[in-house]
């Protein structure tokens, strides 16, 4: 009962949530400068063209009617048709997706194994010689930007080397591996820190923990209580945060995406900004949103089950 407590909380969320952000967006939008219709139209374009073009696309309504025809159109399933690419925004998307989803797991493979073994080892010495490089190591990863790291492991192991494509997605399970490990690595190289120093802040504090004291006592020897005590406790505030920052990575795979030529959402969006298509920007930022919430979602769910305190 507690976990679909949970599950009927979130999903309200999800919905204030998405009436906040559609609103911010539709209003940021429309406050910007240029005009979507003059874009399609070009340059030379009549002045009868562009009306003709505004009112085809009810941009000559008043700011309110436009939001409201958007809204509408939402709660029916429609999320747009795209100005430029003339198709339902719903099918653009699900083009697009799947290099970003691709990516992101990829990332989370990389770097959950390096993150365990080395928050493990700098926790087991901390201040030791092995700890101090890890943090050492780590401070370097998060002060390298994610672009720049992207740009020279690009011009380095693509240009110069060979080794590795650096743009596309490949073809193929084997190929997307190989297209995408540039820019999962570098992602990854940013990711593994901040992970790293949650577990390890974790894992040094549950060593003094009463039900760490209390297991010693019941005659456990140290590699049960770390493997079936510390480290299941230790971990949830790692995965907490591991869900915030995958669901940073969809949303911001802008950068990453663009350094690569990867066609995923982040280039998506990029298109879409610069061509001014309303409807294609509201859409992305709706499923950003909603990948957050449920992103979220499962990270608690997934709390819930390891440790049942959380659902109380």
């Amino acid at each position: 009962m507690p976990l679909l407590q949970l599950i009927a909380r979130r999903l309200l969320q999800l919905t204030g949530v998405l009436a906040g952000i559609s609103l911010v967006t539709f209003l940021l939008l429309h406050m910007a400068p240029g005009d979507p219709a003059r874009l399609l139209a070009g340059e030379r374009a009549s002045a009868e063209t562009i009306a003709a073009i505004r009112s085809q696309y009810g941009l000559d309504l008043p700011l309110w009617r436009q939001f409201l025809t958007y809204l509408a159109n939402l709660f029916s399933g429609d999320i747009g048709l795209s100005l430029r690419f003339q198709r339902p925004v719903s099918q653009l998307i699900e083009q697009f997706m799947w290099p970003t989803l691709f990516l992101t797991v990829y990332v989370i493979c990389l770097a959950v194994p390096p993150t365990v073994a080395l928050a493990i080892l700098g926790a087991r010495r901390p201040g030791g010689v092995a700890d101090q490089i890890i943090r050492l190591v780590g401070i370097a990863g998060l002060t390298i930007p994610v672009f720049w790291l992207g740009i020279m492991m690009s011009r380095l192991f693509g240009v110069s080397l060979g080794w590795f494509p650096v743009s596309g997605y490949g073809a193929g399970f084997i190929g997307h591996l190989h297209h995408l490990f540039l820019p999962a690595v570098s992602t990854a190289i940013w990711l593994v820190p901040v992970l790293t120093q949650s577990l390890r802040a974790a894992l040094i504090e549950k060593t003094t923990a009463d039900f760490v004291t209390a297991a010693r006592a019941q005659g456990a020897t140290e590699r049960q209580i770390f493997w079936q005590t510390m480290l299941p406790n230790a971990v949830l505030p790692t995965l907490n945060l591991l869900g915030v920052m995958v669901a940073f990575m969809i949303g911001g795979a802008i950068i990453v995406e663009t350094v690569y030529a990867v066609p995923g959402l982040g280039t998506l969006m990029v298109n879409a900004l610069l061509g001014r298509d309303y409807y294609v920007v509201q859409g992305l930022t709706l499923v950003f949103a909603v990948s957050t919430v449920l992103i979220t979602l499962l990270v608690d769910l997934l709390s819930a089950f390891i440790d049942p305190r959380v659902r109380l």
